[in-house]
């Protein structure tokens, strides 16, 4: 399956948050992919491989919030168009909601798809736990995380399980707790406040019940809708969804944005090998490749995600006590223990994440420890 499918599609994923969920209300607040950017993607790639020696027609389950009409599938279609000069043929599928979009590409209707990581657990447990709770403290830390995944050929296999495999992953942007009152400044004054979580992610539910909150299940098409309109008191979504979801206004006066990531969150492409091995022999050695090739883009996506999260108004941004820090940090290992044992995340993953965390901060508490090992 062609990188350059996957690298486009999530750069515009990124670019535009739609991953995060909710409709854009403004399109000028939605950032543009650099002009030519594709076409540059394209050619470099083709001084790494050639194009497939004979014709390849796929399906791609495309998930766009706006479906047709917005910029994610927009951009798919311009990729789809280069894509032929690689023998690539690609049918587009768009989708307004991605767990429709999950089911589509899992029950066969595409060879392709598009998802955040965390939905993209359900094809892959190992790849799906990159975005567990409080793993990947700074983009630093995704960035060296993403080099030791997908540069290594050790870590090529973990990719695959059973007939699906995740090619590509792509930064999206931490995921920041905003509340509606800076009066909830700590675990113990959210207790009893509502949180928006994703129905069908029991991790998140979980540990916001530890903290004595009450979960309000939510999906990717109204968690903002509920934070804005009072439904919920907190949500967690990353800084350059604040302006195409209006989360300002869930905000409102009181409220503010803890300058502390809960996740980092990831998007990755996922492909039915079954069909796609039988047509293109050196499928491995490709994706292989193709892996390697994609990191070089890695430092675009995050300054790209950095220059966005400064478009936030400073009013809102609230920092954590050092102390504080420590505590949330102790509490999330605890629940990434927690939701290991219980078999949510991946104690392979768990064990990589640790090591970048230790690699980057040797002297960390977790460090002398063998919890996650």
């Amino acid at each position: 399956m062609n990188r350059l499918i996957h690298r486009a599609v999530f750069a515009a994923l990124c670019l535009c948050a739609l991953a995060t969920g909710g409709t854009p209300s403004h399109a000028q607040d939605i950032p543009k992919m650099p002009p030519g950017m594709i076409g540059s993607v394209s050619d470099q790639l083709m001084k790494e491989m050639k194009p497939l020696a004979k014709p390849l027609y796929v399906k791609i389950c495309i998930f766009d919030i706006l479906g047709k009409s917005g910029p994610v599938y927009s951009i798919a279609q311009d990729v789809a168009i280069e894509a032929r000069k690689w023998n690539l043929f690609v049918e587009l599928i768009p989708f307004t909601n991605e767990s429709v979009a999950a089911e589509s590409f899992r029950t066969g209707q595409c060879e392709a798809v598009g998802l955040t990581t965390l939905r993209a657990r359900m094809f892959n447990n190992f790849m799906g736990s990159f975005d567990a709770v409080g793993a990947l403290p700074s983009y630093e830390h995704v960035k060296v995380a993403l080099q030791l995944m997908m540069g290594s050929d050790k870590t090529y296999p973990l990719s695959i399980s059973g007939k699906y495999q995740v090619v590509g992953m792509a930064p999206l942007g931490a995921a920041y707790v905003m509340v509606n009152d800076r009066a909830i400044n700590s675990i113990e004054k959210a207790a009893g406040k509502k949180v928006a979580v994703m129905d069908w992610d029991r991790s998140q539910a979980k540990m916001i019940q530890q903290l004595g909150a009450q979960p309000v299940p939510s999906d990717i098409t109204n968690f903002a809708q509920k934070f804005n309109n009072g439904v919920v008191d907190i949500v967690a979504a990353p800084a350059l969804a604040f302006a195409p979801l209006e989360l300002y206004r869930g905000l409102g006066t009181k409220g503010g944005i803890y300058k502390m990531p809960l996740i980092n969150v990831t998007g990755s492409a996922v492909i039915n090998r079954t069909r796609l091995e039988k047509e293109v022999p050196d499928l491995d050695d490709r994706l292989m490749k193709m892996r390697k090739f994609g990191l070089s883009y890695v430092d675009q996506a995050i300054a790209t995600i950095r220059n966005i999260e400064k478009q936030v108004p400073t009013k809102y941004w609230m920092d954590v006590a050092p102390a504080d820090q420590e505590k949330y940090n102790i509490m999330m290992q605890q629940a990434r223990l927690q939701l290991t044992k219980d078999g949510v995340y991946d104690p392979k993953m768990m064990t990589m994440l640790k090591r970048v965390r230790c690699h980057l901060n040797p002297k960390a508490a977790e460090c002398s420890t063998k919890d996650e090992e």
